[in-house]
């Protein structure tokens, strides 16, 4: 029942009884019921948010943009037009549980949030970055004041001016910190230096929003300054202090209290999940927001096993089904229709352009005062545009205390709409396409020059992976001519959002600090490890240097992580680690079957050449001693772009002093004896024959002239160089051939050549078990072939749009030149053939 007074207010009465129906054989309609009413409108809500996440996923838009969107076409903007279906689905008796839920949804979420963060990034946030974030509001929020000044004198309103004030500026100056890492990991910028800066400086931002929102309920609940509002500030001061030294003792002490390893009871993360609501009821208590409790109690909560058991069991829930319920419920209050007039849409759009270029002017001036260009100036604006959570919370306290009319509060939340939603498409029409791909010559190593720093990207999975891969990098000769510079990549699964921001914030850091010894994060365990064993490296050899980072990505789209990383450095290899390692049997037995879609599809983007490791163990010592003998590596030749590149990479650690390489050149013998009779046969009185050189002719020939110039450059290396020709048949001569090389040699490298038909491989394919391998990769990788030896399986980077069949014929700029083309256009790149 719904009364309204003489004051205009809605007085709602509620049936005890009227919770479940009992039945529509009762002839009870549901939806007069709240549980089964509240349940079609979450269905409703769902339903429609999805699909504006599909409508949209094409324009890269964040969450929260179809979250609203979802609940401005539910609500009185478009399908809430109808009285029957609004009246019906969305009546005002609902409202109040519908809220409820998507408060504590939202409280929930701003938990994870905080559980997901490193509170001790906020020691490593520099200058740069709060200057940015300072500058950045200050003309926006000065713009929203003038706004609101001028909006306040027009109306003639003068009650909760200041209020309004606040109100309008923080949405116009402050930044989403969640919402912009989301856009950061979705534009692959996390890895970047623009996307640290930005993260820093939203951070800042973030603390100064929730400054913002103290201030703003303060504001509301009393219309002018008093005692109260510093007493509201001494509180939450009371209550952070509380959780840092209360509460985060006691919750590493459940930490230490669970055995590594082992899951943490039922007790302790209901005693967590109590500690969330507690927290809220505590700050709203005290005159702030619920979610300002339960967002710096998920801030104690040490980076761990701890929060990624809270992010698993929570995350699903709160993020795809009470969070849409919040944003939804701020669009069902949302009407468009009272933006009428030229005027209003005027003054609408006008603020949101002003209001941008403010931002983007005040972080342009602090970016080009720290010698950053004015483009990445301009990107760094725009995502600090960025609106989310804390904004959409202040919008509907404004709403609730009548500080906002139903005509602002609509123009805010399309605002707050716009805003967030140019973000990315401006981004990409500022950086992206201006950015294009920067091109450089030196993509492989065939191509690279002999006097200059050969780039490396490694990527490493588990420390496990780290011994061989630095031993292969220490073989492949690094000195002062030619400095290895070596970029580590640690490739991390990205389990979910908070954990994401985690991982975002320690990776900058030197190392994380430990908290316990159960508290300490796996992930950023093993990152410490693997960038300990390197840096230990880099102190004992010379012309080394190395740049840890890392990729935490779901593992559809790490390869474009990867990628980019290598676009950016500008290397001309890549490693991956296969995705088997060998056990103590001798067998390989695979450690997680993503990786290998992760190579698949490096293999197909990559920007420059790759390699696949197969770890079998490559024991390298840089200086041998008097009764040591030197380590061998047996490069496996069999004509292409790839075999050359495998070649290139053999000839390079040829030149390292502890390395004996043996090249096997496989030829077929019935060409060979063809090429033999047609040249014992030539006359010079006959008459000569028109022929046509095909693609493969050509591939011969650069063959022939690159082995050539390899075997005069290693004329005098006094059997540090072995070549040797085998003549084959087909692919079982090749496997015996392959199989009679003495078992000396700690690593084998060969070409991948996909795609490539021969008859000495003949057979292969039918029962290749890892195709991005190629056939000879595949032999020396099973468990079958018995062998001891690491395998780098090595492909070329050849061109762009190379899909599948990289390494085909007629693809390598490399292909249309004739052979003295070729070795002009290679002269300076490797040793120049003796005149």
């Amino acid at each position: 029942m719904v009364f309204r007074t003489n004051e205009t207010k809605e007085i709602i009465c509620y049936s005890a009884t009227m919770i479940t129906t009992e039945g529509i054989w009762n002839n009870d309609d549901p939806l007069k019921y709240s549980l089964p009413l509240f349940i079609l409108q979450l269905m409703l809500i769902v339903i429609v948010t999805r699909l504006f996440v599909f409508i949209l996923k094409p324009l890269r838009q964040p969450r929260v943009i179809s979250e609203m969107l979802g609940g401005i076409l539910l609500g009185p903007t478009f399908l809430g037009k109808n009285t029957v279906f609004f009246d019906a689905v969305f009546p005002s008796r609902s409202r109040m549980l519908i809220e409820t839920m998507s408060n504590v949804g939202i409280l929930y979420f701003m938990f994870l949030v905080g559980v997901g963060m490193d509170a001790s990034a906020l020691r490593n946030i520099g200058r740069k970055a709060v200057a940015i974030a300072i500058l950045g509001m200050i003309l926006p929020f000065s713009l929203g004041a003038l706004f609101a000044s001028f909006l306040i004198r027009l109306s003639e309103e003068d009650s909760r001016s200041g209020a309004y004030i606040i109100f309008l500026g923080a949405i116009l100056s402050v930044a989403s910190f969640p919402v912009l890492a989301r856009i950061l990991a979705e534009l692959k910028f996390i890895n970047t230096e623009l996307g640290r800066v930005a993260l820093s400086s939203a951070l800042v931002n973030d603390i100064i929003s929730w400054m913002l929102l103290i201030a703003s309920i303060t504001m509301v609940e009393n219309e002018k300054p008093s005692l109260s509002i510093l007493m509201v500030f001494g509180s939450c001061a009371a209550f952070i202090a509380f959780n840092i030294f209360a509460v985060r003792p006691l919750i590493l002490l459940i930490i230490r209290k669970t055995p590594e390893g082992e899951a943490f009871s039922d007790f302790y993360i209901c005693l967590i999940l109590s500690g969330v609501m507690i927290s809220g009821l505590i700050t709203d208590a005290i005159g702030t927001h619920a979610i300002f409790g339960a967002y710096i109690f998920g801030l104690t909560i040490p980076n761990g096993p701890l929060g990624l058991t809270l992010v698993e069991r929570l995350e699903d829930f709160i993020s795809l089904l009470l969070l849409p319920l919040f944003f939804a419920t701020t669009g069902l209050r949302t009407d468009l229709g009272l933006l009428r007039g030229f005027y209003s849409w005027a003054i609408l759009i006008s603020l949101i352009a002003l209001s941008c270029i403010a931002k983007i002017v005040g972080t342009m001036v602090a970016a080009v005062y720290y010698q950053m260009s004015i483009r990445e100036g301009a990107v760094l604006g725009l995502l600090m545009n960025t609106k989310g959570v804390i904004e959409v919370i202040v919008l509907n306290i404004g709403k609730d205390q009548k500080v906002l009319t139903d005509e602002s509060f609509a123009s805010m939340v399309i605002i707050t709409l716009l805003m967030t939603g140019i973000i990315v498409p401006g981004i990409s029409a500022i950086y992206k396409t201006s950015k294009g791909i920067i091109p450089y010559k030196r993509r492989n190593i065939q191509m690279s020059q002999t006097d200059t720093e050969f780039r490396v990207l490694v990527c490493i999975h588990s420390p496990r992976n780290v011994p061989t891969m630095i031993n292969l990098l220490d073989a492949s000769n690094p000195t002062k001519n030619s400095p290895i510079c070596i970029y580590v990549l640690h490739l991390t699964e990205l389990a979910g959002h908070a954990s994401a921001l985690l991982v975002v914030h320690n990776q900058y850091g030197k190392k994380s600090d430990q908290i316990g010894n159960g508290g300490y994060n796996r992930t950023q365990a093993q990152s410490d490890h693997i960038i300990n064993a390197f840096e230990n490296y880099v102190q004992q050899a010379s012309h080394i240097s190395v740049q840890p980072m890392s990729v935490v990505s779901p593992y559809s789209t790490m390869h474009e992580d990867i990628c980019n990383v290598a676009q950016d450095k500008r290397v001309a290899f890549i490693v991956v680690p296969f995705h088997k390692q060998q056990m103590v049997d001798g067998g390989m037995q695979d450690m997680n079957t993503s990786f290998r879609t992760v190579n698949r599809n490096v293999l197909t983007k990559a920007p420059c050449s790759v390699g696949i490791l197969v770890d079998r163990g490559f024991n390298f010592c840089n200086h041998l001693a008097p009764d040591q003998k030197a380590h061998h590596v047996a490069v496996l030749f069999f004509g292409g772009p790839d075999d050359r590149e495998s070649l290139s990479y053999g000839w390079r650690m040829s030149e390292h002093q502890s390395i004996n390489l043996t090249v096997m050149r496989f030829v077929h013998e019935e060409e060979v004896m063809h090429c033999h009779s047609h040249s014992g046969g030539d006359r010079d009185d006959e008459p000569s024959v028109l022929t046509v050189k095909t693609d493969k002719d050509t591939q011969k020939q650069i063959d022939e002239k690159f082995i050539h110039w390899f075997m005069t450059s290693h004329a005098d290396d006094g059997g540090s160089v072995v070549y040797v020709e085998k003549r084959v048949n087909n692919g079982e001569q090749t496997v015996a051939a392959i199989r009679s090389m003495d078992d000396v040699h700690g690593l084998f490298i060969v070409g991948r050549s996909y795609g490539i038909s021969s008859p000495l491989t003949a057979g292969f394919t039918d029962w290749s078990e890892y195709p991005e391998l190629g056939a000879i990769g595949d032999l020396l990788a099973s468990s079958d072939f018995a062998a001891t030896a690491s395998v780098l399986i090595v492909q070329q980077y050849v061109g762009e749009g190379i899909e599948g069949d990289h390494g085909g014929l007629g693809t390598s700029t490399n292909v249309m030149m004739t052979n003295e083309e070729y070795v002009t256009q290679n002269k300076g790149y490797r040793s120049t053939p003796p005149r």
